[in-house]
């Protein structure tokens, strides 16, 4: 059986599959120092649990967790699937342990207390790298720098798969597909395509081998799309970082704590945002309706010291006036943008007024799009006229779309697609022993 996709669903199924006795090659599009995909930038992963453990406190219960699901993704998803993945959220931490990821203690090193999400020791690339060893030492065949280009009916069984590698062109014969390529949105070409010429401004956070193309060969032999293509979880990143791969470290956290202009200098405010998580969610969007979708945080040297450390240093300046050269915004609008934000009862405790000053030039960040293909319970895709094959399977955020067709909980996406490529690694196992 083949794997396509390389991330921690594809690793997740892989895996599983190998340890089900099949015989597993995995395709990873990225060259062997970017694999992973967007699992490399991850921090945490959400599980549930009764009672506290070695690497999560307290208790996190399978009720909080279908409360929390519903309030951010309200009606219209797969609730088989959805019950499916809260019950398998108990045993994921358990599952990653025995392939040898390892966890950090809660209440050590840099990661905020959480009774709701574990955190991989060494971050997301170390998790990568564990299950790559794992994968290595169970027998996975691993070929890196692998495009699948085409995906076709076998005239007798199973699919040919014509895959790109260093330039040249290689058709496989595989019994099962498990397609695990992540979902579409690192295509430029497709993001305008559904979103037009404001998401020329937009950035990718993740890894820019999840652009779609394994969906649109999904689709085109005959699975059926989920979602909504113009729906994203957007977050503010930082307008200096790359355009690709920026992952967590780009993202800009402390809007809190200051105030926001547009490339004028006009103020800009999201309604409800808060200082909760979720407000990253809701200032993206609304960044990407800005001009030039660019927008920038102004803080002064009081909010900054409260400020979580970023990537990039802030553009500084010893007053105002200069600060608004520097970002090339109109200094009269911005003076009187913060005079009125001062003047509001609601921000004296975060008024602008002691200087140095400073800023963040912030452009929406592309998370993922809330679109994909559409699944069974036991991971097959699910065809246009409801039909399903046995050979052809899906997992990872490539049809995260059943369970989230809008909005988001933390690390959710490393949860759904570890337990959905494991689901779909057994399956396919299962089917390939007949």
């Amino acid at each position: 059986m083949t794997v396509i996709g390389g991330g921690i669903a594809g690793l997740c199924a892989a895996i599983a599959a190998r340890r089900g006795g099949a015989a597993v090659r995995l395709l990873e599009a990225a060259p062997r120092p970017l694999r992973g995909g967007n699992a490399r930038h991850g921090r945490n992963f959400r599980l549930t649990h009764e009672t506290p453990q070695a690497y999560v406190p307290d208790r996190y219960t399978a009720d909080e967790l279908r409360a929390e699901l519903r309030s951010v993704t309200g009606d219209g998803t797969d609730q088989v699937l959805t019950e499916l993945l809260i019950e398998r959220a108990r045993s994921i931490a358990d599952w990653l342990i025995e392939h040898g990821v390892h966890l950090q203690p809660p209440g050590t090193g840099v990661m905020p207390y959480s009774r709701r999400t574990a955190f991989p020791l060494g971050g997301g690339k170390a998790m990568i790298n564990a299950l790559y060893a794992t994968a290595n030492r169970t027998g996975v065949a691993i070929s890196y720098d692998s495009e699948a280009r085409s995906l076709q009916r076998a005239e007798d069984e199973g699919w040919t798969i014509n895959v790109r590698s260093a330039g040249a062109d290689a058709a496989i014969r595989t019994r099962s597909v498990v397609a695990c390529a992540g979902g579409p949105g690192a295509d430029p070409a497709w993001l305008h395509e559904n979103l037009g010429s404001a998401a020329e401004g937009w950035m990718v956070r993740g890894t820019p081998y999840s652009d779609g193309r394994l969906l649109d060969l999904l689709i085109a032999a005959g699975g059926r799309a989920i979602g909504d293509p113009t729906m994203c979880h957007v977050v503010p990143v930082d307008a200096r970082g790359p355009q690709f791969d920026g992952g967590i470290v780009t993202r800009i956290t402390s809007i809190p704590l200051g105030l926001v202009v547009d490339r004028s200098g006009a103020p800009i405010d999201v309604a409800g945002a808060g200082a909760q998580p979720t407000h990253y969610a809701k200032w993206g969007p609304r960044i990407a309706a800005c001009p030039g979708q660019l927008a920038y945080l102004i803080l002064d040297t009081v909010g900054l010291a409260r400020a979580a450390p970023s990537a990039l240093a802030p553009v500084t300046a010893p007053n105002l006036g200069e600060l608004a050269a520097a970002l090339q915004i109109d200094p009269t609008a911005l003076l009187q943008s913060i005079e009125d934000f001062n003047a509001a009862p609601v921000n004296a405790t975060r008024a602008i007024a002691v200087p140095p000053f400073a800023a963040y030039p912030m452009r929406p960040g592309l998370t993922f799009v809330h679109y994909g293909i559409k699944v069974d319970a036991t991971m097959r895709v699910v065809q246009a006229d409801g039909r399903r094959h046995d050979d052809l399977f899906a997992a990872g955020m490539i049809m995260a779309a059943n369970v989230l067709r809008r909005g988001y909980l933390a690390g959710l996406g490393i949860t759904l697609s570890a337990v959905f490529g494991q689901i779909a690694g057994e399956e396919a196992a299962r089917h390939v022993r007949g």
